[in-house]
């Protein structure tokens, strides 16, 4: 017994060993390279105010011409990671004087941000109709707080090693700086004040738990403290209580945010589902629908053409629907034969005739192939009596005539029987025990059935 534990002992110290080697960081930080690097990228002066106006011009076309590429370009070059990463890094090693510097350089790149982003969008002769990457920055979740504070750590983690890699690239375009400062410009040039409050926030939150994930790592890699004296308690507390109220602020919304966004992305899903179900319904089709999530609950209209929706029919729908979650109340009929001219193209009109065709062809080929395979049960059942008659009478001269009939016996208790077939004969001469015997016999034969039966008439 005391074997086998030194055993199991020695086995754990071994994978011990070797998980701490793999995950050690120790050996691999650079602290005097990131302290270097970090400080001489919050300053906004020189490169970074042409670069940061580059951004902010190429992320501003971007979104006005809804193109990811362009985004993804204006996130790779923006400066303004910098001083985020310098604020949790003066946190994090105790440097007033860095974090007072980063949160100064962080605040002009913000305002200069939003002021070049908005003169822009006043001045843009272009005009969204579907601003979907704009607006993709004005609802944000608890999944862009997971995004930015595990792209925190991944930068400080980049930073602080000594060789660095393409890390910083990807945690720039993950985490989303410069688009949600170009919508606040958007929104200003609208006065629309859910686009500017939502992006707002997003960009808050990103900038928020970068700092944070950037004050965590650099607590977690030891870096040296600047200020090595101890903060009173007082302070310490107060300091600890700001910085937990700060976070519960950005997170709670957050989490609202994500529940409403799964419960529109599932009852979409559930609305794409029904009409998917029920293109065709009745004489009539379904050739558009939308779902409307401004109004609780949410609602989904259905634009039908063709001969108005029965009844019946409707109730079949909605019977599909509570399948899917979706109430009667939810669902919106438009049938009205006016706005279907306006709105119904002919190529609409021709696709749905096609597909209800196609549906009906469907059924009816399925009634078909169904009645052939019962067709197919009754031939396997079929007696083959001509053909045993001739076999028969040859055998057996004094038979005249034989008549076979399957069926299913049953009992007095109610048990069902197994199937049998009967034998009615009829002979010139009385048949005796011997000769019914062996006429059974051959007919269970002839017949693969073991439950026969021979009468004589």
């Amino acid at each position: 017994m005391n074997r086998s534990a030194s055993y199991k002992r020695a086995i754990m110290g071994k994978f011990s060993e070797y998980l701490k080697d793999h995950v050690n960081l120790s050996e691999d930080v650079d602290h005097s390279g990131a302290n270097l690097s970090i400080r001489k990228n919050i300053a906004f002066k020189g490169h970074n105010v042409f670069i940061l106006a580059c951004a902010i011009i190429i992320a501003s076309v971007g979104l006005n011409v809804n193109s990811i590429p362009v985004i993804i370009g204006a996130m790779l070059i923006s400066p303004v990671m910098g001083p985020i990463l310098g604020f949790g890094f003066g946190l994090g090693i105790r440097d007033n004087r860095l974090v007072k510097d980063s949160l100064e350089n962080y605040l002009i790149m913000v305002a200069i941000s939003i002021a070049a982003s908005t003169l822009f969008f006043i001045l843009s002769p272009l005009n969204l109709g579907n601003p979907s990457e704009l607006l993709a920055r004005t609802n944000p979740s608890i999944y862009d707080v997971l995004i930015a504070l595990f792209g925190g750590i991944a930068g400080m983690l980049e930073t602080s090693r000594k060789e660095r890699g393409t890390v910083i690239s990807g945690v720039a375009i993950a985490t989303a700086l410069m688009p949600p400062l170009c919508t606040v410009g958007y929104g200003i040039s609208l006065l629309n004040w859910h686009y500017i409050l939502g992006a707002l926030y997003l960009f808050l939150i990103n900038s928020i738990f970068i700092a944070l994930a950037t004050f965590l790592t650099t607590k977690y890699l030891r870096f040296p403290l600047v200020m090595e004296e101890e903060v009173d308690g007082m302070r310490q507390r107060l300091s600890k209580r700001a910085i937990a109220f700060i976070l519960l602020v950005m997170i709670v919304p957050s989490i609202f945010s994500a529940i409403r966004m799964v419960q529109e992305n599932n009852f979409n899903i559930h609305a794409e589902k029904l009409v998917s179900k029920n293109k065709s319904i009745g004489k009539s089709f379904i050739y558009d629908y939308k779902t409307d999530m401004s109004v609780k609950p949410a609602t989904i209209d259905l634009y039908l053409a063709g001969e108005t929706l029965t009844p019946e029919f409707k109730e079949v729908l909605f019977k599909d629907a509570e399948e899917y979650g979706i109430t009667r109340n939810q669902i919106v009929f438009h049938e009205d034969a006016t706005m279907t001219r306006d709105v119904l193209s002919e190529s609409d009109l021709i696709q749905g005739i096609y597909e209800y065709n196609e549906r009906q062809i469907k059924a009816l080929t399925d009634s078909i192939a169904t009645l052939e395979r019962q067709l197919e049960t009754y031939k396997d059942h079929d007696i083959p009596v001509d053909a045993i008659a001739r076999e028969l009478f040859a055998q057996y001269p004094s038979i005249r005539s034989i008549s076979l009939t399957g069926g299913r016996t049953a009992t007095a208790s109610g048990e069902a029987g197994k199937e049998q077939i009967v034998a009615l004969v009829t002979s010139s001469e009385k048949l005796d025990a011997e000769m019914t015997d062996r006429l059974e016999r051959w007919l269970k034969a002839r017949l693969e059935q073991e439950n026969v039966i021979v009468l004589q008439r």
